[in-house]
């Protein structure tokens, strides 16, 4: 059932048959319009919040000349008799409806926590522009468009044009199929979200870019041998979807090799030779790491990279359609604690002895990314045979 908002206003015009700009009151503003066409969430710790908060409550009566204002998206707008105040009827989501909070998040929670807080607001008066019956991607449009204080990241522009649907329907499908539950931030300050990078939507398209084995083939490919540092999408086009929806099968193997690898670092730091000493670089036993599938979380915290290079020699086992030549089964744990115990293990242990600490720059190093590369196919061929 769509939902009604009151907005008391001291006057208001049409600017055109499907947009209404009016002068509203800050003390009687809804706070609870839904944030459905904003492109991110409000931040109560940005810069943005805290200037919009000091303004609104330090001088009041001056607000409205100082303020951008608040666009909204209604499906319906009454006005009352008295013209003393504006009905907005807001479709959710559910119903097919992208009404709402177009721009001004960070305002509106502004608005509400110096209610909260018990400030005089009554003079305070904000500029509310109001666009009618706009379809989903007219809002979409719009809130991309919007001029912010603050940055935008590539990746909540991303998702505001509905870029990431394949990857949310895939995942959706795989929570269903394996019982699982993904906590995955698409979008800049989502509620609900963990703040662990590896959680973040782009740590996803990393994973399995590291199994693009045409891509990334150093037989063929001399420009591009390994996908070290590789660049996340600030726009998916149809190629490109169409390359990572071949891929994304293979995200299910490639989650798997990350949450084994951080299982045996948490064994390996666990059980060290000198009690209370980590000696593999770029691991903080101080913080915590939490993977995209919501059961896993280590006592160690990580970089985001650091297991791509070990994900990216199992590219090694894939045909030209990404198909495992041997059952993944059968090679993947004994793969890993190869490349473990002979190669990676080693390496963070040679840079912490060397005192490189840089997390980023030990796990795109190209030295260790061509070792582990080079071991695969000696280790297929022994499979193999076997």
């Amino acid at each position: 059932m769509p939902k009604n908002w009151i907005i008391k206003v001291d006057n208001y015009f049409h600017a055109n048959p499907n947009c209404i700009i009016a002068t509203a009151h800050v003390d009687t503003f809804p706070t609870n319009l839904p944030l459905e066409p904003n492109i991110r969430e409000p931040n109560r710790k940005s810069a943005t919040y805290r200037q919009i908060f000091d303004s609104v409550t330090t001088e009041p009566e001056k607000f409205f000349s100082r303020h951008s204002g608040i666009v909204l998206s209604a499906n319906k707008v009454k006005p009352s008799k008295n013209k003393t105040e504006l009905e907005l009827e807001v479709l959710e989501a559910s119903e097919g409806g992208s009404d709402g909070i177009i721009n001004g998040g960070h305002t509106v929670l502004a608005f509400e926590q110096a209610k909260n807080y018990k400030y005089d607001l009554s003079l305070a008066r904000v500029k509310v522009t109001i666009h009618i019956g706009l379809q989903e991607e007219e809002a979409k449009d719009i809130a991309l468009a919007s001029n912010t204080t603050s940055p935008v990241d590539s990746r909540s522009k991303v998702n505001a044009r509905g870029d990431y649907k394949f990857i949310k329907q895939y995942l959706a499908q795989l929570e269903r199929a394996e019982d699982r539950k993904f906590r995955i931030a698409y979008y800049q300050n989502q509620s609900g979200a963990p703040r662990n990078a590896q959680c973040n939507v782009n740590h996803l398209f990393k994973l399995i870019n590291c199994l693009d084995r045409n891509r990334y083939n150093p037989d063929g490919n001399k420009r591009s041998k390994h996908p070290t540092g590789t660049n996340t999408p600030s726009q998916i086009t149809d190629t490109e979807r169409e390359r990572l929806t071949l891929l994304l099968p293979l995200l299910p193997k490639a989650l798997w090799i990350e949450q084994r690898l951080y299982e045996i670092i948490q064994e390996h730091i666990s059980n060290p030779r000198r009690k209370g000493v980590n000696d593999l670089a770029s691991i903080d036993t101080r913080k915590s790491t939490l993977l995209p599938d919501s059961k896993y979380s280590f006592g160690f915290g990580a970089p985001t990279d650091l297991a791509l290079p070990i994900i990216a020699s199992y590219r090694v086992f894939l045909d030209q359609d990404y198909n495992w030549i041997i059952p993944f089964d059968e090679f993947a744990e004994n793969f890993l604690q190869h490349l473990w115990g002979n190669y990676y293990r080693k390496y963070l242990i040679s840079e912490k002895t060397a005192g490189n600490t840089v997390g980023t720059k030990i796990c795109r190093n190209q030295e260790i990314w061509e070792s582990l590369y080079i071991s695969a196919p000696t280790r297929l061929s022994g499979l193999a045979k076997g």
